[in-house]
């Protein structure tokens, strides 16, 4: 068991119901009332609530950055890359995958988590080493949007982005020196996206293996978008293409 801390993973933990939920952990007094909706939740989910002071729920995360709210679940439930990309095959929508190249810190890992669900993309792809992996604090950055999305761990990301090429998708690398930029390429088809990592970007190898590197056009002096942020950009113009698409093809 591990403890996912913050009112939005423990809520979004109880509503997916892809992890055991061993007991949730409120706090009493101030904003109490917030938190009922996360014991009303539980108790529908027969999941014991406990309310206890906000210096005990801290003495349990280790840190203040829980807002009161804590819960005892089983590891986060990773898939084998096989399973998600059968899954993504049996989808009425084209595939829609996000790779993450060594992807190090949490905070990007859960805005791009964020990202990823709000756009409907059904699926991350995570090296298993140098990499942050789907952990609480990454829950915590997503919002609680990692609890609802499918992260499948593989031991080799070249190896993956071959499999995923033999399922019919193209895979498009992220790299400010790309081929076209993302309002020239064509994102709106079966496509596994792949962002680099936040100091080096895609890795030779990696950026090798992609069918097309795309770039965002920007200006002034600044070198480069934040990792997340430029997942968040590429996502979304893949976002609009794939509607425009499914429009023109109603």
């Amino acid at each position: 068991m591990e403890l996912l801390f913050g009112y939005h993973p423990v809520l979004e933990a109880l509503r997916a119901q892809r992890r055991r939920i061993n007991g949730v952990y409120l706090g009493k007094g101030k904003g109490a009332v917030r938190r009922q909706a996360i014991a009303e939740s539980a108790r529908r989910a027969g999941v014991a609530v406990e309310w206890i002071t906000a210096h005990q729920i801290t003495a349990m995360v280790g840190h203040q950055r829980h807002q009161d709210v804590c819960a005892k679940v089983s590891p986060y439930p990773v898939v084998a890359l096989e399973t998600l990309l059968d899954d993504t095959a049996k989808s009425n929508c084209p595939a829609w995958l996000l790779l993450l190249d060594q992807v190090v810190d949490p905070q990007n890992l859960g805005a791009m988590a964020r990202t990823a669900h709000c756009a409907g993309m059904q699926g991350i792809v995570i090296p298993k080493d140098r990499s942050a992996p789907p952990s609480a604090a990454a829950s915590k950055a997503s919002a609680g949007a990692l609890e609802h999305m499918r992260v499948a761990y593989v031991t080799n990301l070249v190896d993956a982005m071959v499999r995923i090429k033999e399922k019919g998708m193209w895979v498009a690398g992220a790299d400010r020196d790309g081929d076209h930029t993302i309002f020239e390429a064509d994102l709106s088809g079966p496509l596994a996206v792949v962002i680099g990592g936040e100091e080096k970007g895609l890795r030779p190898l990696v950026r090798k293996h992609c069918d097309f590197i795309v770039s965002i056009p920007q200006t002034g002096p600044v070198g480069s978008l934040n990792a997340s942020a430029a997942a968040a950009i590429i996502v979304y113009e893949s976002f609009r293409q794939r509607l425009v698409a499914l429009r023109h093809g109603a």
